[in-house]
């Protein structure tokens, strides 16, 4: 069986905890405040500058030429291609692009992101491979059960939808979904815990990122 199969009960019980957030559902349904969509798209900006240094670390870290190439050429469409269409997006909410560069990551932002870099940084191929899987393999699935149950009428979130249940992203997540069986068909048991463990700790935070958006989570204490 290949890894992402066995995942596939895990990974659609943590993927309907998080379609089922009212955040979520409301996305969905076209019945959402704009204020904590607006705090997400922001989140989204700092989270996607970390992201890029996760690409960073897997060109740097694949056992292959095509792997390194390819990890390459994702750092290069996130850094020069996906944050200036994020920039553009956020403008249809009136965010500016310097409203973006000053945002702060939250709490949720800041060990998320901390979580992936470190995770690249210090641990295997396969644990970078299997710790970024959730941020592709979650929003397309969200965005397809979305896409399914009918689009919002407000276009902003519908753009949301149909960008990550679109055939670019969909077939950016069984890239990385193939990548992940290729890795974990060659390891150990042990180091296929690892993968499950990093997954399921990506996936965890998916869900968190979202939570925090719609609470408008911030830091419960401040320096003197």
């Amino acid at each position: 069986m290949a890894f992402t199969d066995d995942l596939q009960p895990t990974a659609t019980a943590l993927w309907d905890e998080i379609v089922a957030h009212p955040m979520v559902a409301r996305l969905g349904d076209g019945t959402l405040d704009v204020e904590p969509f607006e705090y997400w798209v922001r989140q989204d900006y700092v989270y996607l500058i970390d992201y890029a240094r996760v690409f960073a670390h897997g060109a740097a870290s694949a056992p292959s030429l095509e792997q390194m190439g390819t990890f390459a050429e994702l750092l290069h469409e996130t850094v020069d291609t996906e944050m200036d269409l994020h920039r553009a997006y956020a403008a249809e909410f009136g965010i500016s692009e310097a409203d973006l560069e000053a945002t702060d990551p939250s709490p949720t932002t800041r060990a998320y992101t901390d979580f992936l870099v470190r995770t690249a940084a210090t641990g295997t191929f396969g644990e970078l491979v299997a710790a970024l899987l959730p941020c592709m393999w979650g929003f397309n699935e969200t965005a397809r059960r979305l896409e399914a149950d009918g689009m919002p009428d407000d276009e902003r979130y519908a753009e949301w939808i149909r960008t990550y249940a679109g055939e670019e992203f969909s077939e950016l997540t069984a890239w990385c979904k193939e990548l992940m069986d290729e890795v974990a068909a060659e390891a150990p048991a042990t180091a296929r815990e690892r993968y499950r463990d990093r997954f399921v700790t990506s996936a965890r935070y998916e869900y968190r990122f979202w939570d925090a958006a719609w609470r408008g989570e911030t830091w419960t204490v401040d320096p003197a």
